[in-house]
């Protein structure tokens, strides 16, 4: 790579000048960290004491906590724990309950018919379980809005009791499915999440500051999300985050840093290991990296226009999925390489991993919506300043 230290944080810095609140990039190579930069600030931006950001600034990773659960249910399979052709069910038998949505009626009502097969890991990986989110699909939407009005004690568990949009297997379609292999995970080790993914991702890693839970050290270091509101402002959004939380959304509950972020980014850089032991085997990478053959990555239309926009990656390139990423199947503008891993997290944090380059990077904000103009120029810019190619956007 061609950067150089000072273009990288000028290239942050003006993401805050722009009007991200906070912006903490980095880039690792496959054995440590090579440029981590934070900028903005971590409290309110209406709190004119509102500390700093730091690179070690607690972020609410959303999506981003895929790639912990994906790699945690890869583990599982390594170790004969999961097959990922069996029904998952014979793991969580709640999960063969699901059922295909057949009439979505205007008062709510729904009707449903079983499913023409099983759901399996396979598919929860591969988002083709049927799963959708109420952020990109009109009737999760209104189904949300629905639980809403009959509020429970349960509203996680709740959230992920929606019928399958199709039969499992069928197609992509981006939702839930990683919170249910989360706890697929959690059924097959017997244990929380949290705490699998403690013993056999954080520590090997040396992760200090990755949870479900919010500790006192974490609390005290947790960023405020913000979201920009329809007359183009920023404000805090109102959003409590309790000490724990009554289930491990394995699809979206993690908070991070993005040097611990990194580190997980390092052990998909290269063959698996990490300095305290090897988290995955260099041969469950090499299969696990590669797009599916014909699975399609369709567009993700903004449903909740508070939360996100429409969202498509590299609109006009080859795209698969992987287990469980974002394949560019073509070399990008930016810099990345054909066979880049990537994906993201709904407060506008952003990743990639560049096998073929060597680098993996991560561009983090705490913005709503997904897919801000001014995060999305801020990921395009640093990237290109990354690789050594002219900033400016195509």
């Amino acid at each position: 790579m061609q950067h150089t230290t000072h273009e990288l944080d000028r290239s942050v810095d003006d993401a805050v000048a722009a009007g991200v609140p906070l912006v903490i990039a980095g880039i690792t190579d496959p054995t440590e960290t090579t440029y981590l930069h934070a900028a903005g600030v971590r409290g309110a931006v209406t709190d004119e004491a509102a500390e700093t950001a730091a690179s070690d600034t607690v972020l609410s990773l959303y999506s981003a906590s895929k790639v912990f659960t994906a790699t945690a249910a890869l583990q599982c399979v390594e170790e004969g724990l999961i097959d990922l052709d069996a029904p998952a069910r014979e793991y969580l038998p709640e999960i063969g309950d699901l059922e295909v949505l057949d009439v979505l009626g205007d008062d709510g009502t729904v009707r449903t018919r079983p499913p023409a097969r099983d759901i399996t890991a396979r598919m929860l990986l591969l988002h083709t379980s049927g799963l959708a989110y109420d952020l990109f699909d009109l009737r999760y939407a209104k189904l949300a809005r629905e639980r809403l009005r009959h509020p429970s004690s349960t509203p996680l568990h709740d959230m992920l009791r929606t019928p399958l949009l199709h039969d499992p297997g069928e197609r992509w379609t981006y939702g839930t499915s990683i919170d249910w292999l989360g706890r697929v995970v959690a059924a097959v080790r017997g244990r929380r999440l949290d705490a699998v993914l403690q013993e056999r991702i954080c520590a090997p890693c040396g992760m200090t500051s990755t949870s479900f839970d919010m500790s006192p050290a974490m609390r005290s270091r947790l960023a405020t999300v913000h979201r920009r509101t329809r007359d183009g402002t920023v404000a805090p959004a109102s959003a409590a985050v309790p000490d724990s939380p009554e289930l491990d959304m394995g699809g979206q509950g993690v908070f991070s840093t993005v040097p611990d972020l990194l580190a997980l980014l390092r052990v998909w850089l290269g063959d698996g290991t990490a300095p305290g032991g090897r988290v995955l085997r260099a041969d469950t990478i090499a299969w696990a990296v590669r797009g599916v053959p014909g699975l399609a990555v369709t567009p993700l239309p903004s449903a909740i226009p508070s939360l996100t926009r429409d969202a498509e990656f590299f609109p006009g390139r080859r795209t698969s999925w992987a287990y469980s990423f974002l394949v560019a199947e073509e070399d990008l503008p930016s810099g990345r390489r054909a066979g880049t891993l990537s994906w993201a997290g709904l407060a506008n944090v952003h990743y990639w991993v560049d096998r073929a380059s060597g680098i993996a990077g991560v561009w983090a904000a705490q913005l709503l919506p997904f897919f801000d103009p001014a995060c999305a120029a801020g990921v395009e810019r640093f990237e290109r300043v990354a690789y050594g190619r002219p900033p400016e956007v195509d």
